[in-house]
């Protein structure tokens, strides 16, 4: 039977932690509904398990963790601007989704959840770094619906002692990201147009900053996650994330540098739901899990930027 669970597996994120599961020879079962995951983000891992279901179906949770010991939980409808246009398929996917899982995995007597959990959860703070003691103040409906799993996974460890872990991510990028979507990570959308020799759009002035996370750094916190005593980290939330943080502005130069692009970008209004400025505080991480980034964000922007160039994310 399967000893790990991987939710979103046809995603970006979900695909690079059951990619390192595999290699690491561990037996894998993913689930995707292809709501948004890519059936070609499967190729490469042929020996996972793999379920089309929906987690808001229970059904689909029960079989996806029957004989499971940890889950990672990295499906979600995961886009500020669609939450704003669809609030109620967001809780849907997000919310029942979440719920349901934690329902079926206790059921199934799994050990350890593993959540994908929201640095939007900060909200419009002024205070930088963010910390994980400070007040929860979600702005948009997806932000909402993030910090109630990350409710759902505390409240199912205290009250029924099933072992839960939250990682707060920070604007994670790398291969495997879709580009073809308005809903999709700023780094892969420029990665694409600007290879393309097509304009790329900022919203906003271009002085909002962000700590961009690179996908190996948010796969090795989750199998730090994993490994680790259950007395140090059950119930606890953390960020995931650099430590830095870095303009829209001065990314668009080193991309153009990486790129090849000669052009300038495009600027446009602000969107609704968007943050100014993330900034993670990653020593309770740090801590807790022994977590530090293990790919800076220049390499990684440059690993990325290849990966596209390649042919990566091509339909």
């Amino acid at each position: 039977m399967p000893s790990y669970l991987v939710t979103g597996a046809a995603g970006f994120i979900g695909r690079s932690i059951a990619a390192a599961l595999l290699a690491r020879g561990e037996t894998v079962r993913g689930i995707d509904s292809f709501i948004t995951g890519k059936r070609a983000n499967l190729v490469g891992l042929e020996a996972m398990e793999f379920i089309e279901g929906d987690l808001a179906d229970p059904a689909a949770c029960a079989k996806a963790c029957a004989g499971v010991e940890i889950v990672f939980h990295e499906a979600a409808l995961a886009s500020v601007p669609r939450s704003v246009a669809d609030p109620v398929g967001t809780n849907r996917n997000c919310v029942d989704a979440t719920l349901n899982l934690l329902v079926a995995a206790r059921a199934a007597g799994v050990r350890r959840v593993i959540y994908a959990g929201s640095s939007s959860a900060y909200g419009e703070s002024p205070t930088l770094p963010k910390h994980e003691q400070m007040l929860p103040a979600p702005i948009s409906p997806y932000a909402v619906a993030k910090l109630a799993g990350e409710h759902y996974m505390g409240a199912f460890t205290r009250v029924y002692g099933l072992e839960t872990v939250v990682l707060r991510y920070f604007n994670v990028f790398g291969p495997h990201q879709d580009p073809t979507s308005h809903y999709s990570g700023v780094l892969a959308i420029f990665c694409r147009r600007m290879l393309a020799g097509q304009q790329p759009t900022i919203f906003g002035n271009g002085e909002q900053s962000r700590d961009f996370t690179y996908i190996d750094n948010v796969v090795h916190a989750n199998l730090l996650a994993a490994a680790a005593p259950a007395e140090k980290v059950s119930g606890r939330t953390m960020n995931t994330a650099t430590g830095s943080r870095i303009t829209l502005n001065e990314t668009f130069a080193i991309l153009r540098e990486l790129t090849g692009y000669s052009g300038q970008p495009a600027y446009a209004e602000e969107r609704a739901g968007d943050i100014r400025d993330s900034l993670a505080d990653i020593r309770l991480a740090g801590e807790l899990l022994g977590y530090k980034p293990i790919v800076d964000f220049r390499e990684g922007l440059r690993r990325t930027a290849e990966w596209y160039r390649g042919g990566g994310g091509q339909e």
